[in-house]
């Protein structure tokens, strides 16, 4: 089947959180829209046909999940980056930062510290702050226009640390790590007895002829080491049926984890995101496919743009994810002001780069998963704006 990316879905006034909370974060909703991480592309149409069919059945009870719903997780994984994943240490949560809020608080000590790597998905500063734990930050270091890691930082750091939140691939850099870079990482953590959390949610998203690597697929040792949260709700504009995966290391953790949502009584899919997410992991590959591409051609034309016209504004294709980093810094606004001429100016609605680093002065974060008509309007109201200032 064709699909055509180009198509805009008018997903105004249907509860989308991008469209429908714009005046409740930017002030008006006279915006774009190009901020909160999912896409405006329909889904693969086997998912949409099995949702329909459990639509039409006219009962949605409580769901059991069947041995089948991680069979089809299973062989994507096995499939799409030749990981073996052990049904046994599988476990079911809403979400990845869901995940994320529950390894703060089940498994470092009450007021206990976090490492991560800013600029980084601001939950990973959330969910530690909200769970009573210490953030430190290990900053990726900017030369020549790419960041890289600080590894004697990192290491200090870890001294410090009984959690590290590594995002892999990375979000909003997209950074697709090498093994060896991963290795050195895990080879480090195990050092000074410190488990990673590796949100792997982009890494089906990955660009340029990268590969994305699993973390826990390094070595049995590091795997020891290694919890992964893995879900199609990025992949495949599934966000909303809130559905993902837990991968552990050993059966302890993993019933940690379970009896923590059990005592909630949130241990259940919904009825729909248990049809999707297996449409979508054992019938979706031909989507994605298709996507791949339009959204490194979307990269392109807002690098290309931005050169030819906006120079002021620096930015580059990421290895990984649809979200792009905008340097920001040539416009000389603090962030306050950078964030009011988005909006006011530019009339777009984007993340702002502080909420990822709150040191970092003067960069935004654009999410380039829509039609290349709604980019190009985009381009040329930024265009206007900044040649106005």
């Amino acid at each position: 089947m064709k699909y055509n990316f180009d198509a805009v879905v008018d997903r105004k006034d249907n509860c989308a959180a991008k469209y429908d909370e714009r005046v409740k974060k930017f002030g008006t909703d006279q915006v774009i829209p190009l901020w909160i991480a999912d896409m405006d592309f329909k889904t693969a149409q086997p998912i949409i046909d099995a949702l329909t069919a459990r639509a039409q059945e006219g009962i949605w009870g409580y769901t059991s999940r069947p041995a089948h719903y991680f069979e089809a997780i299973r062989g994507w994984q096995k499939r799409r980056n030749n990981w073996e994943i052990d049904p046994e240490l599988m476990s079911f949560s809403l979400g990845v930062v869901q995940s994320i809020s529950a390894m703060v608080r089940l498994f470092t000590p009450e007021g206990g510290s976090v490492l991560i790597q800013p600029p980084v998905y601001s939950e990973f500063y959330d969910m530690t702050e909200a769970s009573g734990r210490k953030v430190v930050e290990n900053h990726f270091v900017e030369r020549d226009g790419k960041w890289e890691m600080d590894w004697a930082d990192f290491e200090a750091k870890l001294e410090q640390s009984d959690l590290f939140l590594l995002c892999n691939p990375h979000n909003p850099l997209g950074i697709v790590w090498t093994p060896e870079e991963l290795r050195r990482m895990a080879e480090l953590c195990m050092k000074h007895h410190v488990v990673m959390f590796s949100d792997e949610i982009h890494s089906d998203l990955i660009f340029h002829g990268k590969k994305h690597t699993p973390t826990a697929t390094l070595s049995p040792e590091i795997a020891r080491y290694v919890v992964t949260g893995i879900s199609g709700t990025k992949t495949f504009n599934l966000a909303g049926l809130q559905a993902s995966t837990v991968v552990f290391p050993n059966r302890h953790m993993k019933e940690v984890f379970d009896q923590y949502w059990m005592r909630m009584d949130i241990h259940r899919n919904n009825a729909f995101s248990l049809i999707a997410m297996e449409a979508a992991f054992n019938q979706g590959e031909e989507w994605l496919e298709q996507l791949l591409p339009y959204l490194s051609a979307n990269f392109d034309y807002v690098v290309d743009y931005c050169a030819k016209h906006i120079p002021k504004i620096k930015t580059y294709a990421p290895d990984a994810t649809y979200l792009m980093w905008l340097d920001c810094r040539g416009l000389g606004l603090d962030n306050e002001a950078l964030r009011k001429f988005m909006i006011e100016k530019a009339g777009l609605g984007l993340n702002e780069g502080w909420t990822f680093s709150r040191s970092l002065d003067g960069f935004m974060r654009l999410n380039a998963a829509c039609p290349r008509s709604v980019l190009e309007r985009a381009m040329a109201q930024l265009e206007q704006a900044v040649n106005a200032l």
